[in-house]
């Protein structure tokens, strides 16, 4: 029978380590961090979804997202790497509120639904994820809900799925910044 050493850490350091913000990993090194949905269709990620494509997807709204983005969010939902914030909820919340979007049934119990969604993984907005959506390198979309969204997803080491063009934009000239352009 043989022994191993277990290294034994103080209880601060295990919280400091889990508590940090790590740095963006992508899983395809050399591939631009902006990248679309039809040029990768068979790509294997983590993906966080932008409120509009939750909703999108949820409500299999026809014609807004690139046909090959429903793949890409099966295979992610099935190996359990699809994410949604929830700041995402708030939004969804907030819009409703403000007349800018209309559900099929009261907020509250769409949004109990939509966390129900089969796969799909929801993420808490951690403090470290608020005060770096502050400091985004370069000239960064101006929409805070956007920059949680980002800084969420370089956590999780996953691409932002949206159609947003000022974040796609942004991506394509700002590196470690993962994000996958669903638009048609």
């Amino acid at each position: 029978m043989t022994t191993r050493k277990v290294a034994r850490r103080s209880p601060g350091a295990v919280r400091q380590r889990r508590g940090a913000v790590r740095e963006p990993t992508l899983e395809c090194t050399g591939l631009p961090a902006a990248w679309r949905a039809s040029a990768f269709p068979e790509r294997e990620t983590s993906i966080l979804l932008d409120t509009h494509v939750w909703i999108w997807t949820l409500d299999d709204t026809p014609g807004m997202l690139h046909s090959a983005v429903r793949g890409l969010v099966d295979r992610a939902a099935r190996a359990r790497r699809l994410f949604v914030s929830e700041f995402s909820f708030w939004e969804v919340a907030m819009l409703v509120s403000k007349g800018r979007l209309r559900l099929g049934s009261d907020v509250v119990s769409w949004l109990e639904r939509a966390a129900l969604a089969p796969g799909v993984l929801t993420v808490p907005v951690t403090r470290d994820v608020l005060v770096h959506s502050t400091r985004l390198p370069g000239d960064p979309h101006g929409d805070p809900a956007d920059r949680i969204l980002l800084v969420q997803a370089q956590v999780l080491g996953a691409s932002l799925l949206t159609c947003d063009r000022g974040i796609i934009a942004y991506a394509a000239r700002t590196p470690g910044i993962p994000v996958c352009d669903a638009r048609r």
